[in-house]
């Protein structure tokens, strides 16, 4: 009896995908320069993007933005609107296994309240106050630039907070 030969397309293994949900947001300020968004840097290459992360157990992506702002900023922001939800695929670690996220980001926009920018928690490398429009410059992702024209727009539209 004569067996098939393998073909290792077919040996692949399957790995498994995972919906994952964060939440964040572009948190600004009025300032004599003009409008500031609060940027984060992380990861060994400094990579700066939005302040963001996985929404708990039990809280809303709201909530979670809120949250997340707090921790990778140090500010203390108010929730005004959404700005957008964006979506993509990566693959990574989940506990020893591979695993392929489908990942959603909720971004919304921030009003800065309270607090000192960069008093930011272990996971952030940096965390500034960036003019709106270096800001679009200094994102490294598509998404999040996306969100900050969305921000800047509804911005021009609100009226400056007495």
């Amino acid at each position: 009896m004569s067996e098939e030969p393998i073909n290792p397309a077919q040996v692949k293994a399957k790995v498994p995908t995972l919906d994952q949900v964060s939440s964040g947001g572009v948190a600004f300020r009025r300032s004599s320069s003009g409008i500031e968004v609060a940027l984060i840097s992380v990861g060994p290459k400094e990579r700066w993007q939005l302040p963001k992360g996985l929404v708990d157990p039990g809280e809303t992506p709201e909530q979670a933005a809120v949250r997340e702002v707090r921790e990778e900023t140090g500010i203390d922001a108010e929730l005004l609107d959404k700005l957008d939800t964006i979506e993509y695929w990566y693959v990574g670690n989940k506990g020893r296994r591979r695993v392929r996220f489908h990942k959603f980001v909720h971004f919304y926009l921030l009003r800065y309240e309270a607090g000192q920018i960069g008093q930011h928690n272990w996971e952030v490398n940096e965390a500034k106050w960036v003019e709106i429009g270096l800001a679009k410059d200094n994102l490294s992702f598509k998404g999040e630039r996306l969100a900050v024209e969305k921000a800047e727009q509804l911005i021009n539209s609100l009226p400056a907070k007495a």
